[in-house]
């Protein structure tokens, strides 16, 4: 059997979305390039950042929190009171789901896992981000990506879903294939919020990651057949 994995030919990859500035104001009032930023950098950058309303009613910005060089890479929509309050993704009971979750495919939190957000303040009321403000956010997740490199992405819920592969198609559509968001294979699942008022679907969160897992052995086992030295399968 082939250790290709099929990839979704209808999701577009990160070219297709459109362009944003990448420039933002630092502290010290210098336009630095966000793609450009060290991890120090772009914590700061998102701390000072002022760039839609969000900033003005949020209590802190929610970075971002994890293994900075992990294989796994799981994006939220955004914080949540509880986020919003202790400044780290996925704290509250979403949080303590998304733990078990990981835990379910032998995964824990900061060990090969980085776990970040669509946005990085708390939308008032915990309403689904709007598009202007998604698209402030969105060249600090790029660069959170490109820092941490990962080789999976999942996609925690519709609004993560819908702003990382630039489609309006219902979640349950996106569910069960491998996406590629700027090479980068990418799978879609339940936000663990979702998965705590919806319980009858958590045997399909299940689904959802029992494929994730399957599809980073394939990719762990495709680097290894792929590095030097390494004899021919």
């Amino acid at each position: 059997m082939s250790d290709q994995i099929p990839v979704a030919t209808h999701a577009p990859d990160d070219s297709a979305l459109p362009e944003t500035d990448t420039a933002i104001c630092l502290p010290t009032n210098q336009q630095m390039d966000v793609v450009a930023m060290d991890w120090a950098q772009l914590r700061q950058a998102v701390t000072s950042c002022t760039a839609c309303p969000l900033s003005q009613t949020r209590k802190q910005t929610v970075f971002g929190t994890g293994d900075k060089a992990a294989s796994w890479l799981f994006i939220g929509e955004g914080p949540g009171a509880r986020e919003d309050a202790l400044g780290e993704p996925f704290v509250g009971q979403a949080g303590k789901l998304l733990d078990n979750m990981l835990q379910a495919i032998g995964l824990k939190r900061d060990q090969d896992v980085y776990i970040a957000n669509i946005v990085k303040c708390r939308p008032p009321g915990n309403r689904n981000p709007q598009p202007l403000e998604a698209e402030q956010c969105r060249p600090y997740l790029l660069r959170q990506i490109a820092l941490v490199q990962p080789r999976l992405i999942v996609a925690l819920g519709k609004v993560a879903a819908e702003n990382l592969l630039a489609t309006g198609a219902s979640l349950a559509s996106l569910r069960g294939q491998l996406h590629d968001f700027s090479g980068i294979p990418l799978i879609v699942t339940y936000h663990p919020a979702y998965l705590l008022r919806t319980l009858t679907d958590k045997a399909r969160a299940w689904e959802d990651l029992c494929f994730a897992r399957s599809t980073m052995q394939s990719l762990l086992a495709s680097a290894s057949n792929d590095a030097p030295g390494s004899l021919p399968s």
